[in-house]
């Protein structure tokens, strides 16, 4: 299985555009790395790539990464369709950059489904998808070779649902993991889950590979905008506070949706050397992963 990190910041990207905080003026200056929004690709075969969520920097990435380009036929892409972990913003405002593109699956949680109806019924007009349920019991199989199920982790309505109207039931928010049947590689994808849960740990022991909500780690906005002590008790005990997936087989763990206040966007931080040191890793935009 190849993954493929598209982005890996927060629905603000690095630089936010109207933030003036330290690491925002880093990244703009050039002395730390522009980041996109949150979204990744994976391939169980090199031919068939399916989205993980798809951010409002959906265009940017693909036109970046070599193997998501069309070949010599005409309009032949290798993209086959888009798993959304939740209905958040960010990760579903990418879709309006794949209108029109033929041939497309769309797997998502049952209310998330359900909130974008508008959307969907827009995007159907140019070029019909089909839209499949991600919490199927059994999971799904993607073209390519790669199994998934969608795990419940998170309630978290999204801000642009009417408050009037009575919500869908959840789960909205959810992560996957992802087999490849040939490697035995696993992946378990989880950008927006909150606080970590002992459900969550058990998912991601079991997995080669942990891509995960930057909030879930043990870290502090609030060190990263003025690097003065931290003021929260979770970042002072960062060096003995577990990780999620912490076990006797550990996950590679690697933190994505990274707010631009993180201080795990800092290699000099703390924070990030307390992170880093219990094995988690910082990865840049376009970092490719062989599981």
């Amino acid at each position: 299985m190849r993954v493929v990190l598209l982005g890996t910041a927060a629905g603000g990207g690095l630089p936010q555009w109207n933030c003036v905080c330290a690491l925002c003026t880093a990244a703009r200056d050039g002395r730390l790395p522009s980041r996109t929004r949150e979204c990744a690709a994976i391939t169980g075969n090199g031919r068939d790539w399916w989205l993980l969520n798809t951010s409002p920097d959906l265009r940017v990435q693909l036109t970046t990464t070599p193997a998501l380009w069309p070949d010599q036929g005409a309009r032949s892409i290798a993209l086959r369709g888009v798993l959304l972990t939740d209905g958040e913003a960010h990760h579903v405002a990418g879709l309006a950059e794949l209108c029109g593109t033929a041939g497309l699956k769309v797997y998502a949680p049952p209310p998330v489904r359900a909130a974008l109806g508008p959307a969907r019924a827009a995007l159907d007009r140019y070029t019909p998808w089909e839209w499949a349920d991600s919490l199927a019991d059994e999971g799904f199989v993607l073209a390519g070779g790669l199994v998934v199920t969608a795990h419940p982790v998170g309630a978290r309505i999204p801000p642009y649902v009417p408050a009037r109207a009575p919500a869908p039931p959840g789960p909205w928010a959810t992560a996957y993991r992802v087999e490849d049947l040939a490697s035995g590689g696993v992946l378990v994808y989880a950008p927006c889950v909150g606080d970590p849960s002992p459900a969550l740990d058990d998912l991601c022991a079991g997995a080669d590979c942990v891509l995960l909500d930057g909030a879930a780690f043990p870290a502090s906005d609030t060190e990263a905008a003025d690097r003065r002590t931290p003021a929260r008790p979770d970042v002072a005990q960062a060096t003995s506070d577990p990780l999620p997936g912490t076990g006797p087989d550990d996950p590679r763990r690697i933190p994505t949706r990274l707010s631009h206040t993180s201080p795990l966007l800092d290699p000099r931080s703390p924070v990030h050397a307390r992170l880093t040191g219990l094995g988690a890793e910082v990865l840049p935009d376009g970092t490719e992963l062989e599981l």
